[in-house]
């Protein structure tokens, strides 16, 4: 199963009749209809000022001190309501350092290029004034790197515009002129990073580029190889910046979209790679919900792959019907966060019979006993717990309840915070620790994989009640 990133539309969703979660299936979920967050905006460039001895400038790495940004719309009013002004006050304004003619000529030769292409885009009447200002901004920004080829800013911008440029156009009709668009802006960008290596909306930016190049190629090598460069300038992006849940999100969908291509050998490592993408994206943000929703496709699909081939991917261990589950669980919570989006709606259709109803999760966890939560490790015991919209409860079997032992019962309200426990006094395995108004509770899970389906659940479960909106969720698993 494939995922689009960035702004093609969402697939219509495969209708699909109930069936048994035990039964392999074959229907995809469609794409979030907002993978991407906008691109990141314009940066205004300081002046660059000669030196009173006309020595050559060093060109490093500047700091962003206080300098505003600015988003394309105000950009292009601003050039707008100056372009008939003589006097050059515009965003790309800078001194010149000592000539180059040779490079100045380089440059120029190659701006003649990239304006005949934007020549060629045909513009409907509803966007043929921002084409014009998107034309006027690039002669701009194109003037200020033949002036200056070590304005990084300028470079950032004027890959920013020839990237909306691209926008423009009808891929179905002109795939050419867009791609082609594409190969120019992520040379911008190439440009502007090795002049300052740390600009991550840079790195950022040149990989959304570069994965709108690869959705022009289809399923082909040169598509591989760009989907390759993607994910590798989505990690840049991350590294220089790695409080970006938008990256992270497409990141893992340029990761989803590559091991649609790649070999089956190959694709259980970069889907296993998506997971932790995605995963990494919602613990940034936990009412992230297209990551959460995207997380939730992943999983269908290495679902619908281990259903299909009989293999188990992840750990050798969970099995087909327990990654529907949990797919429909991140399908479940993207709804209830976003319940007027029409693309989880369908896709919950889908999957909604995946869930352990009238619970959103069901499974195991080592336990101490509810009296004596410090006991020696021979007394913490394996119990079945169940998750819904209300809380986290331990079950008991017919012998248990006999003997009236307590349960353990954890209200979603009362929790203040769920996170992995490193303590090394518990009994071995992946521990959790909730903190609660009423004191801690220590649970241990079988394995990490699901420790962190069981963190994700918990974690889903109390944003959706933080945001208000458990009475959806309620409706999901209860009907």
């Amino acid at each position: 199963m494939s995922t689009n990133t960035d702004h093609q539309p969402a697939a219509e969703l495969h209708t699909k009749q109930k069936h048994d979660p035990h039964e392999p299936q074959h229907a995809s979920i469609p794409p979030s209809p907002e993978n991407n967050a906008p691109r990141s905006p314009i940066r205004s460039p300081k002046a660059v000022v000669e030196s009173d001895h006309k020595q050559p400038i060093f060109i490093g790495l500047r700091k962003d001190d206080g300098r505003p940004t600015v988003t394309m719309k105000e950009l292009l009013s601003a050039l707008e309501n100056g372009s008939t002004n003589s006097n050059d006050n515009s965003p790309s304004s800078v001194v010149s350092t000592p000539s180059r003619s040779q490079e100045s000529k380089q440059y120029k030769e190659q701006n003649s290029v990239i304006m005949a292409l934007i020549d060629t885009i045909i513009s409907s009447d509803d966007v043929r004034s921002r084409q014009r200002m998107l034309k006027f901004a690039a002669k701009r920004y194109a003037s200020a790197i033949e002036s200056n080829p070590d304005d990084y800013d300028a470079l950032y911008n004027w890959a920013l515009v020839l990237q909306e440029c691209a926008d423009n156009v009808n891929s179905s009709a002109n795939s050419h002129t867009k791609d082609a668009l594409l190969e120019e802006a992520c040379k911008k960008y190439d440009e502007a990073t090795q002049l300052n290596p740390a600009l991550h909306d840079a790195y950022y930016n040149w990989a959304i580029a570069i994965a709108d190049r690869a959705k022009l190629h289809g399923r082909t090598k040169e598509a591989e190889a760009l989907w390759k460069q993607a994910t590798k300038s989505y990690e840049k992006a991350v590294q220089l910046n790695w409080n970006s849940p938008q990256a992270l999100n497409n990141w893992g969908l340029a990761l989803q979209e590559l091991s649609a291509i790649v070999t089956a050998r190959e694709k259980q490592t970069i889907v296993k790679t998506a997971i932790s993408k995605f995963r990494a994206a919602i613990r940034l943000q936990f009412d992230f919900h297209r990551a959460i929703y995207n997380l939730g496709t992943v999983l269908y699909g290495l679902a619908e792959d281990t259903s299909r081939t009989g293999v188990l991917v992840i750990g050798n261990e969970i099995s087909s019907n327990e990654l529907y589950s949990q797919s429909a669980i991140y399908v479940a919570a993207a709804h209830a966060l976003k319940p007027n989006y029409s693309v989880y709606t369908s896709a919950l259709k889908l999957v909604r019979s995946m869930l352990p109803l009238p619970y959103l999760k069901v499974g195991y966890l080592t336990v101490p006993p509810v009296e004596n939560p410090v006991a020696p490790h021979c007394d913490w015991k394996r119990f079945k717990f169940v998750l819904n919209h209300e809380g986290l409860e331990q079950i008991h079997d017919d012998e248990e309840k006999t003997n009236d032992r307590p349960a353990i019962r954890v209200d979603i309200q009362d929790i203040v915070s769920v996170k992995v426990c490193s303590d090394l006094t518990l009994p071995p395995g992946p521990s959790i620790i909730i903190d609660t108004i009423n004191g801690q509770i220590f649970l241990i899970a079988d394995s990490w994989e699901y420790l962190d389906s069981w963190l994700d659940a918990l974690r889903l479960v109390y944003t959706i009640f933080a945001r208000g909106k458990t009475d959806v969720l309620a409706g999901i698993i209860t009907g």
